[in-house]
């Protein structure tokens, strides 16, 4: 039965596997290493066969292995695709949840497997119809903004936590005056009894009320507070949610089911905790801004270039790509400054949201200063305000 497994691709039915593709590092042999991820992750304990498990069982649960048995038992570590029957997850209500718990499940507990990163995965269309995609995307952010062939410009509100919305209003004015097309308020932020959601949105979003800016507003909680808190940010008049990945990656779909008029930004902090390729066991980063788009967020943070943050720039450059290709626009941050646009702009071309906190808010001549030297940056037309950021985070 073992040897039944291991199927060409050509072999297997597309319409009915999904294909998962990881890297494997393991003790004895990549064969008996997929052996033990497809019947682990499908029908049953990898090293004990049971009277229940019927050759129909088998036939239409268990996961089958892409490949010549022969050629993967003289390796420990490589690539390994496995193919997963479509039938054993309902996407519709199992969702993303589930998907999650087949694919990077028990291959963990297996002492022969010494590493395991999940690549991507290949949907057919069957799978794929049950997301539903960003419901504004490139186009539609472009088109709400207005702004075309050049980066969006966004901001993002620091201190993190501790200000009231009076003061939030204060800031949001300034960066909005300086030329900001996209506001985020920090993850740290959600509903604190200083700055309650029902208190800053009516605010805020009232004075936004006549300006194409899209707001994102930190609505962070658990899974019976979280979808409450979307319908809250709309029905207060808002016009996005921030959504960290703390939250669940299930929630992003569930948002998007509900189909309200809110642009949905995906923000990464904390990612690495699952996303770190020097983990033992790890998702790709990549894959991640895949999954996300089809979940349907419009922005998602997929990393920096030239700033702080500490991923290998192909990492990154591949996360953009996967982003764009599912109509998400792919927001950079972690230390964005006046100084990197033009670095930026050639190496990944124009559609990405320059998203800046610190270097806006640390001006020498403060927040709308802040603000404009990137407008300057972003439009060509360096003015003192850029002279003034140059000097402070590039030279200096």
């Amino acid at each position: 039965m073992k040897s039944e497994l291991f199927k060409s691709r050509n072999q297997i039915d597309a319409d009915k596997y999904f294909f998962a593709k990881y890297y494997v590092e393991c003790s004895k042999n990549l064969a008996s290493a997929a052996w033990n991820i497809a019947i682990g992750q499908s029908v049953g304990n990898p090293s004990s066969r049971s009277v229940w498990e019927t050759d129909e069982l088998f036939e239409n649960h268990s996961c089958l292995i892409v490949g010549d048995m022969g050629d993967m038992s003289n390796e420990k570590t490589g690539e390994v695709t496995i193919a997963f029957p479509v039938i054993n997850i309902d996407f519709k209500t199992d969702g993303v949840a589930h998907l999650l718990v087949n694919v990077m499940g028990g291959q963990m507990d297996i002492a022969e497997i010494k590493k395991c990163k999940l690549i991507d995965i290949d949907f057919p269309e069957c799978v794929s119809d049950c997301f539903m995609g960003p419901k504004y995307g490139i186009d539609g952010i472009r088109k709400f903004t207005g702004v075309y062939n050049k980066p969006l410009l966004g901001g993002i509100l620091k201190p993190k936590t501790g200000v009231s919305p009076q003061v939030m209003l204060e800031m949001v004015k300034e960066m909005v005056e300086g030329g900001v097309n996209f506001i985020k308020e920090d993850e740290i932020l959600s509903s604190p009894s200083f700055c309650k959601i029902e208190d800053r949105v009516p605010l805020i979003m009232d004075y936004l009320k006549d300006k194409n800016v899209v707001y994102c507003v930190s609505i962070h909680s658990d899974p019976a507070y979280i979808l409450e808190r979307v319908k809250q940010v709309y029905e207060l008049g808002g016009n996005g949610i921030h959504v960290n990945f703390w939250c669940g990656l299930g929630v992003y779909k569930n948002i998007r089911e509900l189909d309200l008029p809110l642009f949905m930004h995906f923000q990464k902090s904390g990612d690495r905790v699952i996303t770190n390729p020097d983990h033992q066991f790890s998702i790709s980063w990549p894959f991640m801004c895949k999954l996300a788009g089809m979940m349907g967020v419009d922005f998602i943070h997929s990393g920096m270039i030239g700033g702080y943050y500490p991923a290998d720039e192909e990492e990154v450059l591949a996360a953009i790509e996967q982003s764009r290709n599912q109509g998400t626009l792919p927001a950079l941050s972690c230390g964005f400054h006046p100084g990197l646009v033009d670095q930026i702009n050639e190496q990944v071309g124009v559609d990405y949201l320059a998203n800046v906190g610190g270097a806006m808010h640390g001006h020498p001549s403060g927040t709308k200063s802040g603000a404009i030297a990137m407008r300057q940056a972003i439009d060509g037309e360096r003015g003192k305000e850029y002279r003034e950021a140059i000097y402070k985070f590039v030279n200096s």
